[in-house]
């Protein structure tokens, strides 16, 4: 059974910077895509950054230039560097990771239970 396990989140003023980590654990053979994906109230779910096993990075545009995400696939984490945080920056960030688990190896997909980030004005 995959797990995925965020921190990071919290309260910050406007133009501040916050960085949130996300371990993945279980019988992991390997980790393919992990990403963080953001919901604010009243709006829909939306894609924030992407990042594969080879390392190829995706960004919304919002997020381009001031957000940076990394991995560390030894350790099977994901991280985002928020930096010039905005007040619609402000939602519950769900990080998500897929790939193979298990002693079959077969394909998992996992969402974690997310971290809410706060941006005052």
């Amino acid at each position: 059974q995959v797990q995925l396990v965020e921190s990071g989140g919290g309260l910050v003023q406007a133009g501040g910077s916050l960085r949130l980590s996300c371990a993945a654990s279980g019988s992991i053979f390997s980790t393919n895509t992990m990403g963080w994906y953001r919901q604010a109230p009243g709006k829909q779910r939306e894609l924030v950054a992407a990042i594969t096993n080879g390392g190829t990075t995706n960004y919304a545009d919002s997020v381009k230039g001031r957000f940076t995400i990394s991995r560390d696939n030894a350790k099977n984490t994901v991280y985002l560097q928020m930096n010039s945080l905005k007040p619609e920056d402000t939602a519950v960030y769900y990080c998500n990771a897929d790939g193979w688990a298990g002693p079959h190896r077969e394909w998992y997909s996992r969402r974690g239970q997310g971290t809410q980030v706060t941006v005052s004005s």
